[in-house]
């Protein structure tokens, strides 16, 4: 047996440390923490804020196994990550192992490198109990600030909802541009573009250097120049360089491999988790643009051999941000030698951090920029055109040139033809065109961790969870926003003739970008208006500096938090108290038919319209919003128009037709069957005839494509991918398979297997209860309902086998149930009549009806 023992936290940097070390020394993973807070209850005592940790059911076994091979191990080497997370994990595994400092050592290191691995065990240290507690002190306060606020939530807004530190105010960042956008007024310009022809007939690109507000300015401008003589007022050429930005950290990573490969922050985070582990790359979590003396060597060596001596230009950077760690290195290759690998996925964010790490040691690229100014006196303003050559490329050599969205579209730099000064030009045309201001971008992801990182919010760790959090939880998505159209103006100038159009234009389209969910909005103006300070980006930056003095040593974590809660939660006591509910409610107008008001709100089921009162005698009307309405914008006009949903149509094949919205969007029923409607088809506009088309469309796909033992298989496409349906089972089509053209043999294989996986599923079933002990991923549970409920160990403290399971009675699995939720077979009780509120005044609502 190896005499060491060493823990990393995942089994792919297992496998690649295990390839450096000898045979006196075993390799193995902990996958991650294996401990945590509980899931269910808080889990921390809020009068010391000592966190009560346990071993997750999942990771019991595991934590087994640990403990059996580091009492044959004389030496157990700690070897998570550098950061705070790894640290915090070789804590967990010290305690939970019982491991004495004699018998322990941590190593870290940024690279899995054999000689990074070797030059680690040879200087080994103790776990840092300042970057621990750091870790601890953002996992008890997000914990406890989630846990407090979130109720207040289900009580005031929504049951099922939550809040947390770093998430609400990447929310808020995302509600406040859609309000901006929302309130932006365009202004509208005219703006000229010249082609002129020099004497041998090249033709130059200009903009006048000043737009035109009025649309008769512009076209004064346009007579005027139809008598003039262009010249060449001004050429000047000037040099100029361009620089190469710093290598990666995890934000511009994150940044430059969505504008460049489009990928996004959490699939950017999981391929370069995959490059540091299999050993290409070094740690990809850090805030350091620090390189190595040995990497700027490496680099230089490499640009040399590739590129000739000219083209290095070996430097350091520094990093701007105080809270930077500069003893941790930028994202960069453990090998320039290493300069592609064989997986194409992996390769791609391999070659970008391969070339910015080469183009930051290399020269700067020298450009001679060219400015040509033309007019003549007779005119208010005068044409520039710009034009720029690459005199020595540099760095660009290895990076290339990439255009961001920021950029000016029109701002194309290009080579222009030689002209002297005085020399006379002839138009061929000139143009003005109306242009229209724009708000400011909805974010990207990587717009999002641009701005989170600008404002000190959060860690490199943290922006990729944050960003899949408030995605998952339905505060923001990136559905596609349909463009509108305008007129605009575009008068040309050609052979000293005007011509005057009025065009069509498209704007305000987007996709891929956040918006904010009605709910999303809701959840931000209630804890904007009552949690102002933990949704104030300063608090939240702050908050990241003291953690930042709790890993240095300068600030006790436990004081920090005490300081925290004693302001916090007397706040979540106030707001539960005297808060008013929030659920968006706009007050639309008046509906003419019946004399009540139109309210957008949110409802149980998400963002609706109600006409009427909740107190009034005669009960409100509810409507759900369609995909892409708002209740922060929907007019009255169009929340009437949802009102003729549904609508019946004739019978068809003797079943009844109607066209409706639900939870899912829009829908043609036929009989018991629901059939979307197109994305961008509105519903109201579904007649006889298109709703028979759709439900022949639906027919022909769901007519059978095989038969299993005489019974009919059918085929569709679902939210998890393709699908086959047998019975009443629903049987996933992996990629292996041809979904167009699946054979019979394909057909019996799919269901074999799943008929296999239901037989094992169960142990034992009542149906009638709804409770079943099934077989799991980590073993047996019960079920019931939807809840899943641990099975407890037998008295002699060992675990139930599963032969054994198949003879525990009902009554036993209930007080299993009960043992874990007392509450769960209690009758729910009816709610008790709500007694009419008072209701509040607006000076557009009408007065509340007399009582009775």
């Amino acid at each position: 047996m190896s005499k060491n023992l060493v823990i990393v936290e995942s089994p792919a940097k297992a496998k690649t440390i295990q390839k450096y070390l000898g045979k006196d020394f075993e390799v193995k993973s902990s996958f991650g923490h294996i401990r945590d807070l509980p899931k269910k209850g808080m889990g921390i005592d809020l009068a010391t804020f000592s966190p009560d940790y346990e071993v997750s059911a999942d990771k019991k076994k595991l934590v087994t196994e640990l403990k059996a091979a580091v009492k044959k191990a004389e030496m157990v080497w700690l070897a998570s990550d550098e950061d705070r997370e790894g640290e915090a994990i070789a804590w967990h595994l010290a305690d939970e192992l019982k491991l004495k400092p004699e018998n322990r050592k941590r190593i870290v290191f940024h690279e899995i490198t054999k000689n990074a691995i070797l030059k680690a065990i040879e200087n080994p240290r103790d776990i840092d109990q300042n970057l621990v507690n750091a870790q601890q002190a953002r996992r008890v306060l997000d914990r406890i600030v989630g846990f407090e606020m979130s109720p207040v939530l289900w009580k005031k807004v929504k049951p099922g909802l939550s809040a947390g530190r770093v998430q609400s105010v990447a929310v808020r960042l995302i509600v406040e541009r859609e309000k901006e956008i929302r309130e932006f007024v365009p202004k509208a310009s005219f703006k000229l573009d010249g082609i002129f022809l020099n004497k041998t007939e090249q033709e130059i690109s200009a903009k006048l250097k000043k737009d035109f507000e009025k649309e008769e300015d512009a076209e004064k401008f346009l007579e005027k120049a139809k008598t003039t003589e262009f010249k060449v007022l001004n050429v000047e050429t000037r040099p100029g360089t361009r620089t190469a930005s710093a290598p990666f950290t995890t934000s511009t990573l994150q940044q430059e491999a969505s504008s460049r490969l489009g990928y996004n922050v959490t699939n950017t985070m999981r391929l370069a988790q995959r490059l540091y582990e299999e050993g290409y790359i070094t740690y990809m979590r850090t805030d350091s643009v620090n390189l190595s003396q040995e990497a700027i060597e490496g680099a230089k060596k490499q640009i040399t051999s590739e590129y000739g001596a000219e083209y290095s230009s070996p430097r350091n950077y520094t990093t701007k941000s105080a809270s930077a760690q500069e003893a941790h290195e930028a994202i960069r290759p453990t090998d320039f030698a290493v300069k592609s690998i064989g997986d194409a996925q992996l390769n791609r964010l391999y070659q970008l951090i391969y070339r910015r790490t080469l183009a930051s040691q290399m020269a700067n690229a020298k450009i001679e920029k060219t400015v040509i100014e033309i007019g003549n006196a007779s005119l208010p303003q005068h044409f520039e055109a710009q034009g720029e050559v690459i005199i020595f490329d540099g760095f660009l050599k290895a990076y290339g040139i990439v255009k961001t969205e920021d950029d000016d579209e029109d701002n194309n730099e290009k080579l222009l033809p030689k002209v002297s000064v005085g020399e006379i030009l002839s138009y061929k045309k000139i143009t003005a065109s109306e242009k229209f201001t724009r708000p400011s971008a909805r974010y990207t992801e990587a717009g999002l961790v641009k701005k989170l990182e600008e404002l000190g919010i959060g860690r490199p760790s943290t922006y990729a969870p944050t960003i899949q959090t408030i995605q998952n939880r339905e505060y923001v998505d990136k559905r596609e926003i349909d463009p509108q159209t305008r007129e605009v103006v575009k008068m040309s100038l050609t052979n000293d003739k005007i011509k005057k159009e009025v065009l069509e234009e498209k704007f305000g389209g987007d996709k891929n970008k956040f918006i904010p969910t009605d709910i999303g909005e809701v959840v931000n103006d209630f804890l904007t208006d009552n949690f102002k300070e933990i949704l104030d980006y300063g608090f939240t930056a702050r908050v990241e500096e003291s953690f930042d003095e709790i890993a240095n040593g300068d600030q006790k974590w436990k004081e920090m938090m005490t300081t925290f809660y004693s302001k916090f939660h007397p706040r979540i006591e106030d707001v539960e108290e005297n808060a008013d509910r929030a659920n968006g409610d706009r007050l639309l107008g008046v509906d003419p038919k019946t004399g009540k008001n139109v309210h957008a709100r949110i409802g149980r089921f998400g963002a609706m319209i109600q006409i009427g009162e909740t107190e009034d005698e005669e009960k409100p009307i509810f409507a759900s919003l369609m995909t892409g309405q708002n209740i922060a914008t929907i007019s009255l006009a169009e929340a009437l128009e949802l009102f003729k949903l549904p609508f019946e149509l004739s019978a068809f094949d003797g079943q009844p037709v109607s066209v409706g919205v639900g939870r899912f969007g829009p829908y043609v029923k036929w009989g018991e069957t629901f059939i979307s409607i197109p994305k961008g088809e509105d519903p109201l506009s579904v007649s006889q005839a298109r709703a028979e088309e759709i439900i022949n469309e639906k027919k022909k796909a769901d007519a059978p494509i095989a038969s299993y033992k005489g019974d009919p298989v059918t085929k569709g496409t679902g939210r998890f991918g393709p699908f086959i349906k047998y019975k009443d089972l629903f049987i996933n089509v992996p990629k292996k398979y041809n979904f167009d053209n699946l054979s019979q043999d394909d057909i019996n294989e799919l269901i074999d297997a799943k008929l296999e996986k239901e037989a094992n599923r169960y142990i034992q079933q009542w149906e009638k209860e709804k409770i079943s002990i099934e077989n799991g991923r980590w073993g047996p549970f019960v079920k019931f309902g939807k809840a899943m409920f641990k099975i407890p160990k037998k008295k002699d403290d060992t675990k139930y086998e599963a032969e054994e399971l198949k003879d525990v009675s009902l009554d036993e699995v209930k007080k299993w149930i009960t043992d874990q939720d007392k509450n769960a077979f209690a009758e729910k009780k009816k709610p008790a009549a709500k007694k009419p509120a008072a209701k509040k005044t607006t000076a557009a609502k009408k007065p509340a009806a007399k009582k009775k």
